[in-house]
């Protein structure tokens, strides 16, 4: 049994670094003293590219007991949560990190701490989507303050061994988000939705946060060569305009088969989006890893992805869908070989994978991870 520390943001903030650090507490929890550490201001609002940074009323959030002191903008604030974080004397401080914004907040708590605790780095990406020139400088400083690294995907993993190429670390691939709850009735939840329930309806979905790397444009236009047995559901914030999908859809002669939840998608809302879901659809133009994928996992649903970051290796080694490349005319072939194929084949891998994929087995390889870290430092100062 270890004291472990979490800096990262928790319940009141949403999105998937919250949920993911909710759930990462939780299953360490189980056999280890666990303490979150959370922001009392995460992005100055300026800043935030969303209508809000906090959860809603009808969002199933996972409630952690946090201490809230660390300010991303507000020095004094690394100082108050260093000592509140050595105060509670934890063998291990696990920090998430995915984004340089939050390095010198980070680096600070990190240097302030060194030979108190062993400091770990959960990295989600080393280097963002959309990167600017002082991303990996910073991520840099970050990486060198901490004692180990966990990744999720072979993409972080070399790119965090290009930052740090002492970098030492474990791998493991990004568990399952499986508090949605269970999968439910399809024809029920399209008629919840207001989707055309025809028995030969293919049903595609695009979830999660839209921006421009996604490649939403890319399967908007791939729609207009599909044929008219497909339907798409587009689901997400957008985090800038989307005035231009609007125009890219009305001038698709597929906008009669392509439905728009512009909008935050809270919890409650996610199992009729995947129970209604055919295929889940990635047509993104960059990326490392999807947390989109493991919410896919847990519903059964086959995914198409095109060929960038990790994203082959997390769909074609289990055969859980198929990989295409980031154009139009590729990811309609691919949709339509999925189906040729058949999608329950695909259907039944994900059932496989599923169970390498639990938070239990999770967990454990970071507890053995920490507990080298701590063998190593034990022996250094013999």
């Amino acid at each position: 049994m270890m004291r472990i520390a979490i800096l990262s943001p928790f319940y009141p903030y949403r999105g998937g670094i919250s949920q993911f650090s909710a759930m990462l507490y939780t299953a360490l929890g189980a056999n280890n003293e666990v303490k979150a550490f959370s922001f009392s201001k995460l992005y100055p609002d300026f800043l935030f590219p969303g209508k809000t940074q906090y959860v809603e009323a009808s969002d199933n959030a996972i409630t952690i007991n946090t201490t809230r002191s660390l300010n991303s903008i507000n020095p004094i604030s690394y100082i108050t949560t260093a000592k509140q974080i050595e105060a509670f004397k934890p063998d291990v401080l696990i920090i998430c990190y995915w984004m340089s914004f939050f390095s010198p907040a980070y680096a600070s708590i990190a240097s302030i701490l060194r030979g108190k605790t062993k400091i770990i780095s959960l990295i989600h990406n080393a280097i963002p989507h959309e990167p600017r020139f002082f991303d990996k400088a910073l991520a840099k400083l970050f990486f060198s303050k901490c004692d180990g690294c966990i990744v999720m995907s072979e993409t972080v993993r070399d790119d965090l061994l290009s930052l740090s190429p002492k970098a030492k670390f474990l791998m493991k691939p990004h568990p399952l988000y499986d508090h949605f709850g269970e999968r439910g009735d399809k024809n029920e939840s399209l008629l919840k939705l207001g989707l055309d329930t025809s028995i030969d309806r293919k049903t595609l979905l695009f979830f999660g946060l839209i921006r421009d790397y996604k490649g939403l444009d890319l399967l908007i236009d791939a729609m207009g060569i599909l044929d008219a047995s497909f339907q798409l559901l587009i689901a997400g914030e957008s985090y800038g305009s989307f005035e231009k999908y609007e125009r890219q859809i009305n001038k698709s002669a597929a906008k009669d088969r392509i439905m728009v939840l512009n909008q935050y998608i809270d919890d409650s809302l996610v199992p009729y989006l995947f129970s209604a879901a055919d295929v889940l659809v990635l047509p993104y133009k960059s990326a490392t890893q999807s947390g989109v994928i493991p919410v896919a996992y847990h519903f059964e649903v086959p995914i198409l992805a095109t060929d960038v970051g990790d994203l082959r290796n997390t769909i074609e080694k289990p055969h859980t869908g198929l990989v295409c490349r980031a154009n139009a005319e590729s990811i309609a072939q691919g949709l339509n070989c999925i189906f040729e194929i058949g999608k329950e084949k695909f259907v039944e891998n994900i059932v496989l994978e599923k169970q390498n994929l639990s938070w239990h087995i999770f967990a454990q390889e970071i507890e053995s991870f920490a507990g080298e870290m701590q063998t190593i430092q034990k022996k250094a100062s013999n």
